[in-house]
């Protein structure tokens, strides 16, 4: 299977003297410098020799990256000259955890914002508010309401020295899972993996840090914490310090109304943000997901008597969401595809060679997919090695078609080798990337889902390509008013997500040619891939290839599949994308003189006003109504894949894509189950089937939610029942 994800080289400092490095010293935070950060940029070199900028000529042997050198995607400039987002700044769009302006010393965390409780479908519901009640056993056969908070204070407060006291502290405070979850892999890496001299540190000494700083909760977070909900814009800064708190409760299955599955639960539509489900998932992977997490807990947490090591900066959360009648009309979209500086690599990294651009996270549209599970692929791996990420699973709703999720400041903590099942945690990680003015690490990251394709061919459909240019050009939008900085991304949607890389890599380019973004493409390893991407970029450049004319391109692609189905076309085979863009190219612009030099790449903040040439006059544009084949809603997504699905005979297969998605939007509208005669029903997916499979694959799965209400903005209310279901006590 192909992966979406490098067979990640060894990278940074060697590996750690113990398994989790707990034995060792708390590791000091020495102020990071761009002299620093350029040194260690330019260590991490993308390959040797030179070449021209325009990529003509034979690269040597040795050298890993074809295109242009890695200095043009950042436009020639210093690392960290382009912003990716302002300063901060509270309003109503940005909730700033933090009092601003920062006053304290770069030595010091910034004070916590002070602001008024609130409990509510809005806000995250922490453990310690007044509001939180549980049922508490009487030892006599009755039971009473008490605060959910003294429950967790009195268990964790006691001497824990082993994982089943660990363990029984947890349920004593989930009661209604007990006998439910287990910890095996809790228990396999204290007992079993860790030495004797390991293991004696955590319950002596890390655990306890973890717990005190847990309990701190309500000094360290003094605001209510908003939800980031659907069909909404919204951002959230949190210190780092008010960060680890947060994720300390996590690590101590401290948040209520987050464990049931039932999907009409409140929180079924966010990701799962308690650590019960790593806990008790198996695999190599998922013990060193645990020791990379431990570890973090090791560089954050502040012993007794010192907090020196508590970090001190900040980090922002962006959700954009773009209402579906605002998205890009793709097939008027002039911009040139050779105009994109690209410079594609076979080795690398995202997160060592995208220092400075936009990082691109394949992500799950529940957050971090199965990174609280056995799942560990890109963006699983990415949540471990940089832990701050996984608080966006708290206040964060899954990602609509057009939304997604942007992260600046989050650290890297620990370094790895290896990927999925052979993960490994290699010790500690220096991030010197300098922070900004608001104190956020440079390091930009967006995530962005991609549809799951069970069939190879289904992904080709218009409709279904015209989701993906979306989703991307939602993630990489720029609303500064200076020049974006590049892109750095990869085989996204690909791997389990049965994406062909070569449609990827075209859909981002054209979304960077619209944008007018560099893109770093890193194809972890697959030479083949580097080499025909290149190619391409090489083809659009010399017959000026328009971003209007490779999406025509796309569609007659699509519509000889479904036109002419080979027997290929059934099974996982995918066919030849390029070599049917190649000869379309070619059939309908005069091929350049063999002799002939490439131009010279134009600067992409040049707007270009010219019109692209009606070079595919015989294809009708008119039956591409970007309306028609909007993604607005989970039960469409799900409508159209239910209808790439389908066994359709000769005459069926030739009605044109927008014909099949109105009737998905019928469909939809009609409730979302398709009738009998045309379609077998649509499952009903409960939460915990998409957290055993649709985690670690990436379904998108039909998701039962109220219709929304953008007056009130309130979320459903709760049963008693489903409240009982939760083991939650409904204040009165």
């Amino acid at each position: 299977m192909e992966l979406d994800m490098e067979e990640a080289a060894a990278v940074g400092s060697p590996g750690a003297e113990t398994k989790t490095g707990m034995a060792a010293e708390t590791a000091g935070d020495s102020p990071p410098t761009v002299e620093k950060a350029k040194k260690v940029h330019k260590e991490c070199a993308n390959g040797t020799g030179s070449g021209s900028v325009s990529g003509s000529g034979p690269p040597s042997p040795e050298r890993t990256w074809r295109g242009v050198p890695i200095e043009d995607i950042h436009r020639g400039l210093p690392l960290f000259q382009l912003e990716h987002m302002g300063a901060v700044s509270p309003n109503s769009l940005n909730r700033v955890m933090h009092k601003h302006p920062i006053r304290e010393s770069i030595e010091v965390p910034p004070r916590p914002f002070k602001g008024a409780g609130k409990w509510d479908s809005d806000h995250v519901r922490l453990p310690c508010a007044p509001e939180s009640k549980y049922p508490r056993d009487n030892g006599d056969g009755s039971t009473t309401i008490g605060s959910r908070w003294e429950m967790i204070e009195r268990a964790l407060l006691q001497p824990i020295a082993s994982s089943e006291q660990l363990q029984d502290a947890i349920l004593s405070y989930n009661t209604t899972y007990k006998g439910k979850w287990n910890f095996r892999a809790l228990h396999q890496l204290l007992e079993e993996e860790l030495d004797e001299s390991e293991t004696k540190v955590f319950f002596e000494d890390l655990l306890p840090r973890i717990i005190r700083l847990a309990l701190r909760l309500p000094d360290i977070v003094q605001a209510s914490l908003p939800l980031l909900k659907q069909h909404t814009n919204g951002m959230i800064t949190l210190t780092q310090q008010q960060i680890s708190c947060l994720l300390a409760n996590a690590f101590l299955c401290t948040y209520p109304r987050r464990n049931t599955l039932k999907p009409k639960s409140e929180y079924s539509t966010f990701p799962d943000i308690n650590f019960n489900r790593l806990y008790q998932s198996s695999g190599a992977a998922v013990l060193e997901k645990l020791k990379c997490i431990m570890h973090y807990f090791r560089r954050v947490c502040p012993t007794e008597r010192d907090g020196s090591n508590v970090p001190t900066g900040c980090v922002t959360f962006l959700r954009r969401s773009i209402e579906p009648d605002q998205t890009t009309i793709w097939n008027q979209v002039t911009q040139p595809l050779g105009d994109v500086p690209l410079h594609v690599n076979s080795a690398g990294t995202i997160e060592d060679q995208g220092v400075g651009l936009l990082q691109v996270d394949f992500a799950n549209k529940y957050l971090g997919g199965g990174v609280l599970g056995h799942g560990c692929v890109q963006e699983e791996i990415r949540f471990v090695i940089c832990p701050e990420l996984l608080v966006s699973k708290l206040f964060t709703e899954s990602l609509r078609p057009t939304e997604a999720l942007m992260v600046l400041g989050a650290e890297r903590y620990s370094n790895y080798t290896g990927y999925a099942g052979t993960f490994t945690w290699s010790g500690n990680h220096e991030d010197l990337t300098p922070r900004d003015s608001s104190r956020r690490r440079q390091t930009a990251i967006v995530a962005i889902d991609a549809l799951q394709f069970a069939n190879a061919t289904h992904q080709y459909r218009e409709d279904l390509v015209e989701r993906e240019l979306n989703k991307a050009h939602c993630g990489f939008m720029h609303a500064m008013a200076s020049e974006p900085p590049g892109v750095a991304t990869g085989n996204w949607g690909c791997g389990a997500f049965g994406g062909d890389a070569r449609l990827k890599s075209l859909l981002q380019l054209m979304v960077c040619a619209t944008l007018r973004r560099p893109l770093a493409y890193y194809t972890f390893g697959n030479i083949r891939l580097r080499d025909e991407l290149h190619e391409m970029w090489q083809l659009f450049r010399s017959q000026g290839t328009t971003v209007r004319q490779l999406w025509t391109v796309l569609r007659r692609f699509d519509y000889s599949l479904r036109t002419n189905p080979s027997p290929s076309s059934q099974s996982a085979t995918k066919p030849n994308l390029y070599d049917y863009i190649r000869d379309e190219l070619k059939k309908k612009t005069p091929p350049s003189s063999s002799g002939s030099t490439p131009q010279p790449i134009k600067k992409l903040n040049t707007a270009s006003n010219e019109q692209s040439p009606e070079l595919f006059a015989s294809q009708d544009d008119s039956t591409c109504s970007p309306a028609a084949l909007l993604l607005s809603d989970d039960e469409e997504a799900n409508a159209m894949m239910m209808a790439a699905s389908l066994e359709a005979t000769p005459s069926e297969i030739s009605q044109p894509a927008a014909a099949v998605t109105a009737a998905a939007a019928a469909t939809a509208a009609g409730g979302g189950s398709p009738p009998k005669e045309t379609a077998p029903k649509l499952r009903q997916l409960t939460l915990l089937d998409m957290l055993d499979s649709h985690y670690d694959q990436g379904q998108a799965s039909k998701r039962p939610r109220p219709p929304h209400s953008s007056s009130t903005g309130q979320g459903p209310a709760k049963s008693r029942k489903e409240n009982e279901d939760d083991g939650e006590a409904t204040p009165s």
